[in-house]
C-alpha cells in the first residue's frame, strides 16, 4: 500500500468514527492504530483494507472498541490484534472460504472451523476446533478437570470408544491445554507384583484387600491425594486360572505392606472342614447350590469308579463329607460352604465365572392388520292381491326375499324395523274385518357399505435371558362348558327343578409369549407364542365364537434386527342373486322378481418381531428413558381443557424421569455410607 492510499483512508476513518490510522512509510510495511471509542463495523471495515480479508457482520454484533498502538506495528498483526479486540467484547471472527464472518462468540462453535489433529499449527484468538486422541488417560475423566478451563460458550467432550477428547475454544488457550494433557496423560509407573497364594482363595482375598485399602480402612494415601481417591491407583486383581493376585500401585511402601499383609493371611486352616460364605451379586442361590452340588457328586463319582473299576453310579450320589458341602440361603442370597481349600477355590472359581450379570431381552412385536370391507345390495319385492270376489277372498301374488327388516312381509306384519340403507316402499289401503288399514304393497331397497379398519398393535416384553415373559391384553370371558338340572323339592306335587351351568373362563385379547435365548455372537434364539383373538358373535345357542389368528414358533435373529413371524393375505370375493326362476331373467323387467348382493372382503395381516439385547445398565436405563418420555409426552396432550361453567380437572402425570434417578442415587449414596459391606468368610467353625 503506497503512502497516499493509506493517507486517504485514514482520513475515511476519521470522518466515519472519529478516529486516526496513521501509516509509516511503505517500506517498513508497518501501520500505527488509534480507535478510540470506534464503532465495530468501522473498524473491521479498516482492517478489511489493510489485510485484504473479506468480512461478514452478524447483525448481532454491536458495540465499540479501543485499540490503541504506541508505536507502529507489522501489517500481520492487525488481523491478530482485531480478533482480540473482537473476543474482549464477546465475539469471535470464523474463518471460511474466503470471507471472515464475525459472529456472537456462543455461535461460533456451531460454525465452520479449523478442525486439527493433536499437532496443531493455528495461533491466536481463532476458533479451532481440536480432536485430541489419548494414549493411557481415560478421557470422560479428564473432562471435568479441563472443563473449568475452557471457556463458557466452547465446548469440551469426550469420545469413550475411541478414547478421544474432542475441544472447540480459541487457538492459543488450545496450545495451553495440550500441554496440560501431555503432563497428564503418561504411562503409570507403578510397580507391578504377581504373589502367588497356596492356601487362600484369590478371588475372596482380592476382595478384603480391595475393602482394606483401595476404601481407605488401613492403608496410607499416595502423596498428594487422599484415600479412596481416584488418584490413589491401587489396583488388585485375581488370577483364578493360578490362584494369584495381580497388584499395582504408585507406592513401593504400600506393596511392601500388601505382601506382608498377604503371607499373613494365607496360611492353612486349623481344620479341614473350613467354613465359608459366599454372597451372590446376581444368580440365584438356590439355582447355583444344586449346580455346585452336581460338580462335588459327580467328581466324587469319577473318582470312586475310577479305583473300583465299576461304571458309575446312575442318579444323585451324594459325596462323602471330606469332599464338601453346599447350602443355600434364599434370604441373603448366599452359598454357605463348607470344603477343603482345594475344593473351596474350585468352587470359588466356578462361582465368579457363574455369578455373571445375566443380559435381558427387550421384545417389540408389531401386528398390523388392513381390512377392506365392501358390500352392496339391491332388489325391489312386491306383495299384491291380483283378483278377489264378495266373499273377501283373493288371490295374492308377489316375491320376497332375505330376512328381517329386509324382507317385505316382515315389514308389512310389523313384525320388523326397515334395514339400513334406502328403503322406498308403497302403501296401499285395504279394508279388513270392517277396518282400513296401510298395506305395504312395494319395496325398494338399496344398500352400499364401504368400511376400511388399519390396526397396529405393539406389545412390548422386557425379560431376562432363558426366562420365559407374557403379556395378555384383553378380557377374560366365561365359556359355558356344560349344563344339567337337578331336582330341589317335591311341593304339592310338583318338582322344582334348579339348573346348573358349569363355566371356562379364558383370555380373548393379544397374547405374546417369549422366551428368549443370547449367544455370545450377538445372535437370539426366541420361543414365541402370539396370539390375537377377539369375540365374533354371543347370540350362538351353542356358545360364543371367537375369531382367532395364533403363531407358535422358534426363530433366530440378529440383536436389533426386525424379522416377519407370519402373515395372511385374504382376498374374498362374494356374489348372490334371489329370483325368481325365468321371469328373473327378462331383461329390465326382471328386476322386479330378483334380488342381487356383493361383498368384497380383504384382510392384510402381518407379525413382526424385534428383539434389543441389554447388557447392562445403561442400556436399561436409556430403554426405560425413551418409554418414559414418551408416556409423558402423550399424557401431557391429553389434559383437560377449561371450562366456562365446569371446574378444571387436571389429569394424572407421570413425574420426570430425571429426578427420580437423582432421588435414588441420593438414597443409594446414604445406604452406602450407613451400610458397611459385606463380609467374604466367617469365622472358621470349630
Amino acid at each position: 500500500m503506497n503512502r497516499a492510499l493509506c493517507r486517504a483512508w485514514l482520513a475515511m476513518g476519521v470522518m466515519l468514527c472519529g478516529l486516526g490510522m496513521v501509516s509509516a512509510h511503505a517500506e517498513e510495511e508497518q501501520v500505527t492504530l488509534n480507535f478510540v471509542n470506534a464503532d465495530i463495523e468501522s473498524v473491521v471495515k479498516a482492517v478489511g483494507v489493510i489485510t485484504g480479508k473479506n468480512f461478514v457482520i452478524d447483525p448481532r454484533v454491536k458495540g465499540s472498541v479501543n485499540i490503541v498502538s504506541s508505536k507502529p506495528v507489522p501489517r500481520s498483526l492487525t488481523y491478530q490484534i482485531l480478533l482480540s479486540a473482537l473476543r474482549l467484547q464477546g465475539f469471535s471472527a470464523v474463518e471460511g472460504s474466503g470471507v471472515v464472518k464475525i459472529v456472537p462468540e456462543a455461535d461460533a462453535k456451531q460454525n465452520f472451523s479449523v478442525t486439527t489433529g493433536k499437532s496443531m499449527a493455528v495461533s491466536g484468538d481463532r476458533i479451532v476446533t481440536q480432536v485430541y486422541p489419548l494414549q493411557y488417560e481415560s478421557a470422560a475423566q479428564l473432562v471435568p478437570v479441563l472443563r473449568p478451563l475452557i471457556g463458557p460458550n466452547n465446548t469440551i467432550s469426550a469420545y469413550p470408544n475411541t478414547n478421544t477428547l474432542v475441544i472447540t475454544d480459541y487457538a492459543d488457550n488450545i496450545k495451553r491445554i495440550n500441554k496440560i494433557i501431555d503432563s497428564i496423560d503418561q504411562p503409570s509407573n507403578g510397580e507391578l507384583v504377581v504373589i502367588k497364594l497356596k492356601y487362600a482363595s484369590a478371588l475372596d482375598l482380592a476382595q478384603q484387600l480391595s475393602r482394606l485399602l483401595v476404601e481407605g480402612l488401613g492403608a496410607a494415601p499416595a502423596p498428594g491425594a487422599s484415600s479412596g481417591e481416584p488418584g490413589l491407583r491401587f489396583m488388585v486383581t485375581p488370577d483364578v486360572r493360578t490362584n494369584s493376585l495381580l497388584i499395582r500401585s504408585d507406592n513401593p511402601a504400600q506393596i511392601s505392606r500388601v505382601r506382608s499383609l498377604v503371607t499373613q493371611m494365607d496360611t492353612p486352616s486349623s481344620d479341614s472342614g473350613n467354613m465359608h460364605v459366599v454372597y451372590l451379586r446376581n444368580a440365584e442361590a438356590s439355582k447355583l447350590a444344586e449346580t455346585l452340588r452336581a460338580i462335588l457328586s459327580g467328581e466324587v463319582r469319577s473318582a470312586q469308579t475310577a479305583v473300583a473299576g465299576q461304571p458309575p453310579v446312575a442318579g444323585g450320589a451324594q459325596a462323602p463329607a471330606g469332599a464338601g458341602i453346599v447350602q443355600a440361603d434364599p434370604s441373603t442370597n448366599s452359598l454357605i460352604i463348607t470344603a477343603p481349600e482345594n475344593i473351596y477355590n474350585s468352587l470359588r472359581a466356578v462361582i465368579d465365572k457363574l455369578d455373571a450379570r445375566r443380559a435381558q431381552v427387550f421384545v417389540e412385536a408389531l401386528i398390523a392388520e388392513v381390512t377392506l370391507d365392501k358390500a352392496a345390495e339391491f332388489g325391489i319385492q312386491w306383495q299384491s292381491p291380483l283378483s278377489s270376489d264378495s266373499t273377501s277372498r283373493a288371490v295374492v301374488g308377489g316375491v320376497n326375499f332375505g330376512s328381517g327388516g329386509s324382507n317385505i312381509v316382515n315389514l308389512a306384519t310389523g313384525s320388523a324395523l326397515p334395514a339400513t340403507g334406502f328403503n322406498l316402499g308403497l302403501l296401499r289401503r285395504i279394508t279388513v274385518g270392517g277396518k282400513e288399514i296401510a298395506g305395504l304393497t312395494a319395496l325398494a331397497r338399496a344398500l352400499q357399505s364401504d368400511v376400511n379398519a388399519n390396526i397396529l398393535s405393539t406389545p412390548n416384553l422386557l425379560t431376562m435371558d432363558n426366562e420365559e415373559a407374557k403379556i395378555v391384553i384383553g378380557k377374560n370371558v366365561p365359556f359355558i362348558t356344560g349344563s344339567y338340572a337337578q331336582a330341589a323339592a317335591v311341593t304339592g306335587g310338583s318338582v322344582s327343578v334348579n339348573p346348573f351351568q358349569t363355566i371356562e373362563r379364558k383370555d380373548v385379547g393379544l397374547t405374546l409369549k417369549v422366551k428368549p435365548q443370547v449367544a455370545e455372537g450377538g445372535t437370539v434364539k426366541l420361543q414365541i407364542l402370539q396370539e390375537v383373538s377377539s369375540i365374533q358373535d354371543t347370540t350362538n345357542q351353542a356358545g360364543i365364537i371367537t375369531n382367532k389368528r395364533s403363531i407358535e414358533s422358534t426363530v433366530l435373529v440378529d440383536d436389533g434386527e426386525i424379522i416377519v413371524l407370519g402373515g395372511l393375505i385374504q382376498d374374498d370375493v362374494q356374489d348372490g342373486v334371489d329370483k325368481v326362476p325365468g321371469l328373473g331373467d327378462i331383461p329390465i323387467l326382471g328386476s322386479l322378481f330378483r334380488y342381487e348382493k356383493r361383498k368384497h372382503v380383504k384382510t392384510n395381516l402381518m407379525v413382526f418381531l424385534r428383539p434389543v439385547v441389554l447388557r447392562n445398565s445403561v442400556a436399561s436405563e436409556s430403554l426405560t428413558g425413551d418409554r418414559y418420555d414418551y408416556i409423558r409426552n402423550v399424557q401431557s396432550k391429553t389434559q383437560m381443557g377449561s371450562h366456562l361453567l365446569l371446574p378444571d380437572v387436571a389429569a394424572p402425570q407421570l413425574p420426570e424421569l430425571k429426578k427420580k434417578r437423582e432421588e435414588a442415587g441420593k438414597v443409594n449414596e446414604a445406604k452406602e455410607m450407613v451400610a458397611p459391606p459385606k463380609p467374604a468368610d466367617v469365622v472358621p467353625s470349630p
